[in-house]
């Protein structure tokens, strides 16, 4: 097996602004960069056409590109009906900016799909993600969720019900180890059609957990990034590790991506440790020996 696919950094792991992090991204041999575009400096509010074509412009002086942005607005996702007129909205605006830099991906969690397909929930995800689904599909870009929050199967059964792959996946094998126990290689397979970026992660899971403990749901707190983080650094439920020293089985999953034909980014995601740069430089020397 020998991999093709470009590496990718998420500027915000290195914890030191978003040009810096470029910098730095392309310092550690990264070919692409995902940038958070929710708030402050990256919100699409905050960069005109002028900024916009600024932003591109430094990106390819160093060399890189983007692999995508992630827009993620956290809370209940789009579970709660009164929040989603303006979730939706920031999202398009997210995507807008995303075309505009160069690149036709949003990663996003969307709350966790409730198993039962009658339920208001269901519907109410259903319908915000049919939405957001048409819009990125009238400009050939996508939405994609992040594995995680539930199994690959039951994902995959949602989207199955969009009228398009506007809306489609982020696979984040460590995700999948630590909180649902899923299997990442058979997760691969079953999503196959929907992948359009990936993280590379690894993980550990130490006990069972329900998910909506960990992503929020109506009737839990809502997600909040400060918090995952804490608890993958904690190591009480699940621990986020580098590369190679978890639970996710690299041969088999790189091997599985390459059976399906997926062709996009590996982008490295290191959400805890106190040395960043350090845990992404030997990341991107691990994806490395499979070229």
């Amino acid at each position: 097996m020998k991999l093709t696919n470009k590496i990718g950094v998420i500027v915000d792991s290195f914890g030191i602004g978003v040009r810096e992090g470029l910098k730095k991204a392309k310092e550690v041999g990264a070919e692409g960069v995902q940038i958070y575009a929710v708030k402050g400096e990256m919100d699409p509010a905050n960069l005109n056409a002028a900024a916009r074509r600024e932003l591109k412009d430094y990106i390819e002086s160093l060399g890189l590109e983007i692999s995508a942005l992630c827009g993620d607005l956290g809370g209940h996702g789009f579970q709660d009906k009164s929040e989603n007129p303006a979730k939706i909205e920031k999202s398009k605006r997210i995507l807008d900016l995303a075309m505009d830099l160069g690149t036709n991906v949003v990663t996003t969690h969307i709350g966790i799909v409730p198993n039962d397909r009658n339920s208001e929930v269901f519907a109410v995800m259903q319908e915000a993600c049919e939405e957001l689904s048409q819009y990125a599909s009238s400009m050939n870009a996508y939405f994609a969720i992040e594995t995680g929050p539930e199994t690959a199967e039951h994902l995959k059964s949602f989207l199955d019900t969009l009228s398009s792959k506007g809306v489609s996946v982020n696979f984040d094998p460590a995700n999948m180890v630590m909180v649902t126990g899923d299997d990442p290689v058979q997760g691969v397979k079953l999503l196959k059609d929907y992948i359009v970026h990936t993280h590379v992660k690894d993980g550990i899971r130490y006990k069972e957990v329900d998910p909506r403990e960990i992503y929020g749901a109506l009737g839990y707190e809502p997600m909040d990034h400060g918090k995952i983080a804490q608890m993958v650094a904690s190591g009480e439920i699940f621990k986020e590790v580098p590369l190679g020293e978890g639970k996710v089985d690299f041969d088999a999953y790189f091997a599985a991506l390459q059976e399906i034909g997926y062709q996009g980014y590996l982008t490295i995601e290191r959400e805890v440790g106190d040395q960043p740069e350090v845990d992404i430089r030997k990341a991107v020397e691990f994806i490395k020996r499979y070229r």
